[in-house]
C-alpha cells in the first residue's frame, strides 16, 4: 500500500535517522469498533514489519465530559485482544498538558495567538462560508502582555466556562475553514480521569494532537481522510514552537466503512443509550468487544484488513468478506459439535433391546486429530432437524423421506418406516424409523445413500439456549436516509432471534468460553459467559455456514 511505500521510501533515504515510530491515538469516549481495527492492524504492522520500529499507545484524553476510566480499559483490552503489544507504558494526551500550555504561550508572545471573549455560537457566525470570507474577532487586536494575562486568568480559574477562548491567528480568509483563527483552548470545569480538578482549562483536539506527536517523537502520524483539511492547521502549529524533537508527517488514508453497519461512536452511543442494543458489548454491535463476544477471533480480522488494503478511496467494504474471513479462520480451529435447532422426534424400532447406550467416536475436528475426539451416545430415541424430513420432497432432496435412508452423522443409516402426526394440526410430531447395523461409519459395497443429517440423543443431551444473530440493519448503507429519517429507521427487526432448550451433545456440558464451536451443518457459534452466568448454557450464533441447498431450493420450488 502507498503508505508502507512512503515509509521505505523514508527509511531507504536515512529520514528521521531511518527512525518509524507510529501511534494509536484513540479518544476515550466509547469503545473501540471495527474500523479503529483498520487503524490498529495498520499502525501496529508497520511496527512489527520494520526492525527496530515501534508503536505507542496513546489516549486523546483533552474532553474529560465524555472520556472515562472504562473506555480506557476497554481500549487496551481491545489492542491486546487483536494481538498487539504498544511500546512502553501506555501515554495519555493529558500527561502532556504543563508541556502543551507552554506552547500555547509560546504562540501567544510570538502574536499568533488570542484570548477572544466571543461566546461558541459568535464564532461559529463570524467564521464564514466556503464562499465568504470570515469577520475578524474585535478581541484579535489585543496586545501580547494582555492576551498573556487574561490566558494565565483562564487556567487559574477566573472566568466561567465558555466565556473565553485562546484562538490562533492565522487567516480569517483562508479558503480551508481550520485555518480560520481555529479555537486552541477552551474552559471547562470537569473532573479528569487522569488529572483530577488540576486543570479548568483544556486543549482542542488540533492543537495537542501534532504537539503530542512531537513530544513522543512520531516519525509518521496515520489518520483517517476526515483528517486532510486538517493538515495545515497540523503543520501550522509545528511550524510556530520550537519542537522537542522531529517533525512528524501526517498521511491520510480511507476510514473502513462496512456494509450494513454504522461505526460513528455518537451513532454506537444513541443505540447504547436508547436500548436498541443491550450494551457497548452487545453482539449485534460493530464494537471489538462485542465481536469478540460475538465469537470473532483476531486472526480473522486482522485478516480482513490485510484484504481491504490502504487506500484513499472511499467506499463500503461488503459485509460478506469480512464473514469470508471468519470462516476461513474458524473452518480451522472451531470444535465440531452437534445441536439441533428445531427438533424432531425419531424413535428407532430395533434398537437393540436392554442396550440403554452405545458410543460412537467422532472426531473433534476432521482435519485435525491433534484436536481429539469426543465420545457420542446413541440411543433408541434421538433427534433430528425437522427440516431434514419431507413427506413431498424436491427432486434433488437427499435427506430423509417416507420409505428412505439417511445417513446419521457419525453413525447408522437409518430408514424412515413410519410418520406419526399430530391428528388435531396434522404436524409431524415423531418418525419411526429401523437402523441397519452394518452400516455404521460406512457404506456396504454397492450401497449408495447420498443423504447426511447430524442428530443428538434425546436422553443423553444437555440443553442450551441459542442466540440466532444478523446483521443490525436492514439496508447496506444505515447513513444514507431520506428527509425525516434516521439510521435509527432502518435497524434490522430480526437481528436477534433467541432459542430456548434446545438439544445439544452432551459434551457441550464442558464448554468455555474463548472456544470457537461448529454447531455442524448449522454455523459457528460460542458460549456467551456474560449470559451463562446466571445458569445454563447460551450459544451466540458467531456466523452461518453457508447453505448451499437453501440456493438450490429457491431455483428449483417445491415438487410435490
Amino acid at each position: 500500500d502507498f503508505i508502507r511505500e512512503i515509509i521505505a521510501g523514508d527509511r531507504a533515504s536515512g529520514k528521521n535517522g531511518g527512525r518509524v515510530v507510529t501511534r494509536f491515538p484513540p479518544e476515550p469516549n466509547g469503545y473501540l469498533h471495527i474500523g479503529h481495527a483498520k487503524s490498529i492492524c495498520l499502525n501496529f504492522g508497520i511496527a512489527e514489519e520494520n526492525p527496530g520500529a515501534v508503536c505507542r499507545l496513546r489516549f486523546d484524553d483533552t474532553n474529560p465530559i465524555k472520556e472515562s476510566t472504562e473506555y480506557t480499559e476497554s481500549i487496551k483490552a481491545d489492542v491486546r485482544w487483536l494481538g498487539f503489544s504498544w511500546e512502553g507504558e501506555p501515554r495519555y494526551t493529558s500527561g502532556y498538558f504543563e508541556m502543551l500550555y507552554c506552547f500555547a504561550e509560546e504562540l501567544i508572545v510570538a502574536g499568533k495567538a488570542y484570548v477572544c471573549d466571543l461566546g461558541a455560537d459568535e464564532i461559529r457566525a463570524w467564521r464564514g462560508t466556503l464562499t465568504e470570507p470570515g469577520r475578524e474577532s474585535p478581541f484579535r487586536g489585543r496586545s501580547v502582555e494582555t492576551n498573556l494575562d487574561l490566558f494565565r486568568r483562564m487556567r487559574a480559574g477566573e472566568f466561567a466556562d465558555g466565556s473565553r477562548v485562546l484562538r490562533a491567528k492565522i487567516d480569517m480568509a483562508s479558503p480551508n475553514m481550520n485555518l480560520r483563527d481555529p479555537t486552541l483552548y477552551r474552559i471547562r470545569r470537569v473532573t479528569h480521569h487522569q488529572t483530577g480538578d488540576r486543570w479548568c482549562i483544556y486543549p482542542m483536539y488540533d492543537f495537542s494532537h501534532c504537539l503530542s506527536d512531537a513530544i513522543e517523537g512520531v516519525t509518521h502520524s496515520l489518520c483517517t481522510l476526515e483528517f486532510e483539511d486538517n493538515r495545515p492547521l497540523y503543520d501550522w502549529v509545528l511550524d510556530q514552537v520550537t519542537l522537542p524533537g522531529n517533525r512528524p508527517r501526517q498521511i491520510e488514508f480511507s476510514r473502513l466503512q462496512l456494509e450494513y453497519t454504522v461505526v460513528s461512536k455518537r451513532r454506537l452511543l444513541r443505540l447504547v443509550t436508547e436500548g436498541h442494543v443491550s450494551g457497548w458489548d452487545d453482539p449485534r454491535m460493530p464494537t471489538l468487544a462485542g465481536m469478540r463476544r460475538r465469537g470473532y477471533t483476531p486472526g480473522a480480522i486482522r485478516a480482513f484488513a490485510r484484504k481491504i488494503g490502504v487506500t484513499k478511496a472511499e467506499g463500503r467494504v461488503e459485509l460478506a468478506l469480512l464473514e469470508y474471513c471468519l470462516r476461513q479462520d474458524l473452518e480451522s480451529r472451531a470444535l465440531r459439535v452437534m445441536v439441533v435447532l428445531d427438533p424432531l422426534l425419531v424413535v428407532i424400532d430395533n434398537f437393540p433391546e436392554g442396550v440403554e447406550v452405545v458410543e460412537f467416536q467422532a472426531a473433534n475436528h476432521p482435519g485435525d486429530p491433534g484436536m481429539g475426539s469426543r465420545k457420542l451416545a446413541f440411543t433408541r430415541e434421538i433427534f433430528i432437524e425437522r427440516e431434514d424430513f419431507r413427506e413431498d420432497a424436491p427432486k434433488k432432496f437427499k435427506r430423509l423421506v417416507p420409505g428412505g435412508e439417511v445417513r446419521l452423522r457419525y453413525g447408522y443409516v437409518i430408514r424412515c418406516r413410519e410418520v406419526v402426526k399430530d391428528p388435531a394440526t396434522g404436524e409431524v410430531v415423531r418418525l419411526h424409523c429401523t437402523l441397519d447395523p452394518e452400516t455404521l461409519h460406512a457404506n456396504p459395497e454397492g450401497r449408495k445413500v447420498k443423504g447426511v443429517v447430524h442428530w443428538v440423543s434425546a436422553s443423553r443431551q444437555v440443553p442450551v439456549r441459542l442466540r440466532l444473530y444478523d446483521r443490525l440493519f436492514n439496508k447496506p448503507d444505515p447513513e444514507d436516509v431520506a428527509e425525516g429519517e434516521s439510521f435509527i429507521d432502518h435497524l434490522n427487526p430480526g437481528s436477534l432471534v433467541e432459542l430456548e432448550a434446545r438439544p445439544a451433545e452432551s459434551f457441550l456440558a464442558s464448554a468455555t468460553a474463548g472456544v470457537n464451536y461448529q454447531f455442524e451443518r448449522v454455523g459457528y457459534y460460542c458460549l456467551d459467559a456474560k449470559e451463562s452466568a446466571g445458569g445454563g448454557l447460551v450459544f451466540n450464533r458467531t456466523v452461518t455456514l453457508r447453505d448451499t441447498w437453501a440456493k438450490i431450493a429457491g431455483r428449483e420450488g417445491e415438487e410435490g
